[in-house]
């Protein structure tokens, strides 16, 4: 008797588990981020920790997401663990889903979106497509993803929830601050977030003063010319004769 190849077979472990608890930061910690927009957070984090712009808001563009990642791990076209994550996640948790960036069917919809808006959660971000966006928009739900789809998505595993993903190119943790706007996505590392939340609150005062000034005309480019100069840049007039800043 020929039997079933087991190739196929989910096996427990990593790519089929989930974490019931995981380390969140304070609650009042991951509030304080919305006084900052992502380009300035992005910016103190040397730019390293922003995801993809292919990844951005699908529903209304005032729709911001702030909060702690519960994270997903999908195989693409399937959901079963995305479902699983409503009953992990904690109020204002972000639901962040790695679904290999796959185009072929969509990982949630209007459906999971109302359930997660009923548990209180604070929004999708998906490296994926999702599906529904009228209902979905009808919810005043903020969800981040690459794309739509009227393609649904199976329900069999395996996936992960609450152990580190990528999403966007960026790797997320459990617990990491994900914060999102109408620029894009950025991920705060929770081991992170209290010393660049103080960084963020001295550098603001200067950056404010700054840019008062260039509003009211008030700026000098003599820095661009000494970098230039630093690096030897090429010059060349009118006369086509060359010199050396």
């Amino acid at each position: 008797m020929v039997s079933k190849p087991m190739t196929s077979e989910l096996n427990p472990g990593p790519g089929f588990r989930i974490r019931r608890h995981i380390s969140r930061p304070d609650p009042a910690l991951v509030a304080a981020f919305r006084e900052f927009e992502t380009p300035t957070i992005s910016d103190l984090m040397n730019r390293l920790y922003t995801m993809c712009t292919a990844i951005h808001n699908l529903t209304a563009p005032d729709l911001r997401i702030l909060g702690p990642a519960c994270t997903v791990k999908v195989f693409p076209g399937d959901n079963l663990m995305v479902h699983k994550s409503l009953d992990l996640a904690q109020p204002n948790d972000i639901v962040v889903v790695d679904a290999g960036g796959s185009c072929m069917n969509a990982v949630l919809g209007d459906l999971i979106s109302t359930k997660a808006r009923h548990r209180n959660l604070g929004g999708f971000v998906v490296d994926g497509y999702i599906r529904d966006i009228p209902g979905i928009l009808a919810l005043d739900f903020p969800v981040y993803a690459r794309g739509v789809t009227p393609i649904g998505p199976l329900h069999r595993g395996p996936g992960e929830v609450n152990f580190p993903i990528q999403c966007g190119g960026i790797v997320v943790h459990p617990g990491d601050i994900v914060a999102g706007d109408a620029n894009g996505v950025v991920v705060v590392p929770q081991d992170a977030a209290a010393a660049l939340l103080s960084r963020l609150r001295e550098r603001r005062a200067t950056e404010a003063t700054y840019v008062a000034a260039v509003a009211r005309g008030d700026f000098s480019n003599a820095w661009v010319d000494t970098l230039l100069a630093l690096g030897a840049c090429e010059v060349v007039d009118d006369e086509g004769a060359r010199a050396t800043s």
